[in-house]
């Protein structure tokens, strides 16, 4: 394997390191979308559900980390959030945390979107 490896061309090898990182991300995301977006979905639409996901995933990945394990915002993994009710989470959703980059998203989501989101954290 090492000596594939140093004859390949070092183009070659970036696009395999490319494809291989690839196949993850999309695994991870295909992974988020159909495995936790379907289960429960508390009456919410599939393609809203699916706008949730991908909402989760890349609006609040943008600040807590595209795993969510923190970045700007603090993580939201279970061991982060242990100790914090629900109705909490749904707050901080709703109206945002005062002198801090957490925007409110009241304008943009629902009590059922917002219900859905913090079942999830």
């Amino acid at each position: 394997m090492k000596m594939l490896i140093k004859s390949m061309p070092n183009n070659t090898l970036l696009f395999i390191i490319a494809l291989i990182v690839t196949t993850v991300a999309f695994t991870v995301t295909t992974t988020v979308t159909t495995g936790i977006a379907f289960a429960n979905n508390d009456g919410l639409s599939k393609e809203r559900i699916i706008e949730l996901a991908n909402l989760l995933e890349q609006d609040c990945g943008s600040c807590h980390g595209s795993l969510l394990d923190g970045s700007l915002g603090p993580s939201l993994l279970p061991e982060a959030l242990q100790g914090k009710t629900k109705e909490f989470i749904k707050k901080t959703i709703l109206d945002g945390r005062p002198n801090t980059a957490m925007p409110p998203w009241r304008p943009l989501l629902s009590e059922a979107d917002v219900d859905w989101l913090a079942t999830r954290l």
